[in-house]
């Protein structure tokens, strides 16, 4: 998904800094861009729920589609649709890639799998929206190991505090491993999910 908004205005709309880089415009000019952004105030429930909506959806840098279908996804399975549906999004490839440190953001990591420097379990994969199981090993492809983003991201430039707990990555050799299925408390996302189900649930 290409969205051409700068992120950073994109963050201040949000009210969330979606990148690194964005952390310190965002902190600097905490308020929706626009002439009236100081003043603007989200007053109704439908508001406030499609916000968080967006929030989560450009999080992980995907369509309203792909929101949708997550969302579908998760109502049909047991447990918790909020968070069983961030728990999906947290498996996609581009995600995993991002969450290992293999790409310095999302937007990154996307790109990086499209263009097929990836695979799963020693075969190619090049779609972002790509499901990972437990036991699942995504590597940087060989032929692709010396290109700049990768000898960038072996040296651990990306990786800000403890990987996740639920994958074991090896940066020096570009891969990880998915031990097991995400838990909501390890999926560093802002978001108030259960408003997020309630939009989709209206």
């Amino acid at each position: 998904m290409n969205n051409s908004r700068p992120k950073a205005k994109l963050s201040r709309a949000l009210g969330i800094p979606l990148t690194r880089k964005c952390v310190k415009y965002f902190e600097r000019r905490p308020f929706p861009p626009g002439v009236h952004g100081r003043g603007r105030r989200k007053t109704s429930d439908y508001q406030v729920r499609l916000l968080e909506k967006q929030r989560l959806r450009h999080q992980y840098n995907i369509s309203e589609v792909q929101m949708r279908a997550a969302y579908d996804a998760a109502h049909q399975a047991e447990g918790k649709t909020g968070e069983t549906m961030v728990a999906l999004l947290e498996r996609r490839l581009d995600a995993t890639v991002f969450r290992a440190g293999l790409a310095r953001t999302i937007y990154q990591a996307r790109q990086l799998v499209v263009h097929g420097h990836f695979t799963v379990d020693g075969k190619k994969v090049d779609r972002p929206g790509y499901k990972l199981k437990p036991g699942q090993v995504v590597e940087v492809r060989e032929s692709s190991r010396q290109k700049p983003p990768f000898q960038i991201a072996a040296t651990g430039a990306h990786v800000d505090g403890p990987t996740a707990p639920y994958l074991s990555t090896a940066l020096e050799e570009l891969r990880t491993t998915v031990l097991r299925a995400p838990q909501r408390s390890e999926i560093p996302v802002l978001c108030d999910e259960q408003l997020v189900v309630e939009f989709y649930a209206r």
